[in-house]
């Protein structure tokens, strides 16, 4: 395997508030990634980077060998953690308005998931829960034929009875040889599917490890996870 993406030295600011330090790490390609820290530990602000978001940092930063930017956000299929449908858009319009935006759309398979998901078409954003909000967001995400699968709190508003359903759909819709990487405070739902871990806390990486080595003395990733941020506990 390749690295499909490499941070070196990244630092990145908010004025006198420094959220990451000196970061730097490889993640090979086909990879599940579970991106792991606390509330403020810089997670969203590495993500909003490696999609392009964010540019006024300072290191370098490459996904799959090219600097964020346009033709990095062509490979990428992100997930916000925050709700971005416009209040006017059904369901119907959401899945149709990506797929005019992403040639890598794939409209039938957006419109079946939305019965998967017991979404109705002709809903508008603004009257659904949340949880349909996240559910409505991930189809659009994962229905797109993407080499790098970015998520930020995939489950976060979906109630305990359907994180196992949402997080099989994530992986029995990531095309194969993808790479995905998924931030969430739920660790013991995803454990299961992890290949590899990173730990970022107070805006440092605290850990990089691969989930069969992490786990070879008979601890769980949650378990380690409680372990490194026992001092730095913020949820």
């Amino acid at each position: 395997m390749s690295e499909i993406i490499r941070v070196n030295n990244l630092t990145k600011s908010y004025g006198s508030n420094t959220v990451l330090r000196n970061v730097s790490f490889g993640l090979e390609d086909g990879q599940i990634i579970g991106l792991l820290g606390p509330n403020g530990s810089g997670k969203t602000s590495l993500i909003k980077i490696l999609t392009g978001l964010i540019n006024d940092y300072s290191g370098d930063v490459f996904v799959d060998g090219l600097r964020p930017g346009a033709k990095s956000k062509s490979l990428v299929a992100y997930l916000p953690e925050k709700t971005y449908l416009a209040n006017w858009m059904t369901a119907d319009d959401a899945v149709r308005y990506i797929a005019d935006f992403y040639d890598d759309f794939d409209l039938p398979k957006a419109m079946k998931m939305l019965d998967t998901f017991q979404l109705p078409h002709k809903q508008k954003a603004k009257t659904m829960s949340k949880g349909q909000q996240e559910k409505l967001q991930l189809i659009l995400v994962m229905c797109r034929n993407a080499k790098i699968y970015i998520l930020d709190e995939p489950m976060g508003g979906v109630d305990p009875a359907a994180r196992d359903f949402i997080l099989d759909s994530i992986i029995r819709n990531r095309p194969e040889g993808s790479t995905l990487m998924m931030s969430t405070h739920l660790i013991h739902d995803i454990e299961g599917v992890l290949d590899s871990i990173i730990m970022i806390g107070r805006g440092k990486l605290l850990m990089q490890d691969t989930v069969p080595h992490l786990t070879s003395t008979g601890k769980t990733v949650n378990e380690v996870f409680k372990e490194v941020f026992a001092s730095d506990w913020q949820f």
